[in-house]
């Protein structure tokens, strides 16, 4: 093993603002300039802090950044090397801190930009760990000739993982029998859906938050359902609304994202949830519970799911794996009770009878073994630096002109602009790949003084979160 590379650098001739890009930056350099070559042991975060005089944070942070773009690769127990497959090696793809100076054009042109409102980093999926449950999964469905159609409730041992996870981590007490395995949560929205749709004929309507996630809307549309919308506000869906809508309408449902509101990151007060669940037992509809990113919560402990508390009769939970690794992953999982999960098993039957038993026994073998706690844990921590950093950035660019809530959890950002919407930011925005725009509301809620958007920062580096946030302030406020 290579002896550590003494790194030489003199932080305070750079012309970035932050010692994060000061050191991000000056690493890429040597690598690109043949001082650090691939393979060679980086000092320990401690060390290197020390020897530049700054926070060791700060270098940790660096590193986890580096690692996620490619540049550096961790090794447990022996420390942290340049990557031998890095990135694209030209000058023009280190990643520096864009100025005011630059025009919109040289951003948009040099800087390529994530689609996302809030989706989990793929660079950070521990490939190594899928790699070797993927593989005793292949095992193990071959041995024990198991290639053939699998039980559409999902396998069973995914089925006790995930019900160890849910009464160990959100306070649901269920049966194994009470839960189902679904190729991510839109599936489960859409069998959710499909089952009310039959079962309550006479039900024909849908009540979904002001600001709904849109897929969602459109399976209750495809499903035959009308839809009304009950407001919010800072403390989540207005009951109150909801109990006039109730008295005026018969409803079959009420889909909600409690945990963190979609687009708004609110998260339902607890009195709220109370509220909401009385009023399913006093007028007979059922809550879908659409928990996407209940790992993902950063300021206290969760408040525990609809499903957990009193009343919960009637509440469909929907919960997703997707958000902890990435949206390919296709897992989810539903828990209701039990005329719903055997409707629900009929209809898989008919449009995923093979299901997917290599990639449900490798997640089972990873929540089983605690590799996918350990990993949320690791990714909770650093999503958490990233929210806190995005928040940051954007009270330094925009200042008085931007209000933000620092949302509880989640992976995005509900941002107000603090002036009047034009026509023409739609099209900037599509830069960045925001949405301005959808069928029930707006990623943009707006106002004749105000406009927001849904930033998503998880799958962002702060190196990006911070072109991001410049690239809109250019986009926006130069204009």
């Amino acid at each position: 093993m290579q002896q550590p590379w003494k790194i030489r650098l003199h932080l305070a001739e750079r012309e970035e603002k932050t010692i994060f890009l000061k050191l991000a930056n000056q690493i890429i350099q040597e690598i690109l300039s043949g001082r650090l070559r691939q393979g060679t042991r980086l000092q320990g975060s401690r060390t290197l802090a020390d020897e530049l005089g700054i926070n060791r944070k700060t270098v940790q942070s660096v590193y986890e950044d580096l690692e996620a773009q490619g540049w550096l690769i961790s090794k447990p127990r022996q420390g942290t090397f340049v990557s031998e497959h890095l990135p694209d090696l030209k000058l023009e793809s280190t990643p520096v801190l864009m100025t005011s100076a630059q025009t919109s054009h040289d951003l948009s042109s040099s800087q390529e930009v994530i689609k996302n409102d809030g989706i989990p980093d793929t660079r950070l999926i521990p490939y190594e760990l899928f790699s070797r449950a993927y593989r005793h999964a292949l095992i193990k469905v071959t041995r024990q000739q198991i290639m053939g159609y699998g039980d559409p409730q999902g396998c069973l041992e995914l089925r006790q993982a995930l019900l160890n996870m849910l009464s160990m981590e959100r306070f649901i007490q269920t049966t194994l029998r009470h839960i189902c395995v679904v190729r991510g949560s839109q599936m489960g929205i859409f069998l959710a859906a499909r089952v009310l749709a039959k079962q309550q004929p006479h039900r024909q309507i849908i009540v979904v938050e002001q600001w709904s996630y849109p897929p969602a809307v459109e399976t209750f549309l495809s499903n035959h359902f009308q839809i009304i919308q009950v407001r919010l506000d800072q403390h989540g869906l207005n009951t109150d609304h909801l109990v006039e809508i109730l008295e005026n309408y018969t409803v079959a449902a009420v889909y909600t994202t409690p945990h963190h509101q979609y687009p708004t990151t609110i998260s339902m007060s607890m009195d709220r949830r109370l509220k909401l669940l009385e009023l399913s037992k006093t007028y007979d509809f059922y809550i879908i519970e659409d928990d996407y990113d209940h790992e993902f919560h950063y300021d206290s402990r969760p408040i525990p799911p609809l499903i957990s508390l009193p009343y919960a009769d009637k509440v469909i939970h929907i919960g997703s794996l997707s958000k902890v690794f990435a949206p390919s992953l296709r897992v989810g999982y539903v828990v209701a009770d039990l005329d719903i999960i055997q409707a629900m098993k009929q209809d898989i039957l008919l449009i995923d009878k093979q299901g997917n038993a290599i990639t449900e026994l490798a997640i089972a073998e990873l929540m089983q073994q605690g590799e996918i706690k350990r990993h949320t844990r690791k990714m909770r921590k650093i999503y958490q630096s990233r929210r806190d950093f995005a928040v940051i950035t954007f009270q330094q660019v925009f200042k008085d002109d931007v209000e933000i809530a620092t949302p509880a959890g989640g992976m995005a950002l509900w941002v107000k602009f603090k002036r009047p919407y034009r026509i023409e930011f739609a099209e900037a925005l599509k830069q960045l790949h925001i949405d301005s725009e959808y069928e029930f509301g707006s990623l943009l809620q707006n106002t004749s003084e105000s406009f927001y958007i849904r930033f998503g920062f998880a799958a962002l580096s702060e190196v990006e979160i911070t072109n991001n946030v410049m690239l809109l302030y250019q986009l926006l406020l130069e204009r």
